[in-house]
């Protein structure tokens, strides 16, 4: 399988293209927009992405 197909990656290049926007030359409005969206793209990253510790927390409260 292409490693570029993954959703990490598209994450990843999802949140790279935002951040090299050049926000200085934007209105007020777009600014909020790709803040908003890198925000959104950073929770949804962290979302997607295993839980080490659930198991473990599991086990100690056993």
């Amino acid at each position: 399988m292409d490693p570029r197909d993954t959703p990490g990656y598209r994450l990843h290049r999802a949140l790279s293209s935002l951040s090299s926007i050049d926000a200085d030359q934007l209105g007020p409005a777009d600014r909020e927009r790709i803040s908003t969206a890198t925000t959104l793209l950073e929770q949804v990253d962290v979302l997607t992405q295993p839980n080490t510790t659930r198991d473990g927390d599991a086990k100690e409260e056993s």
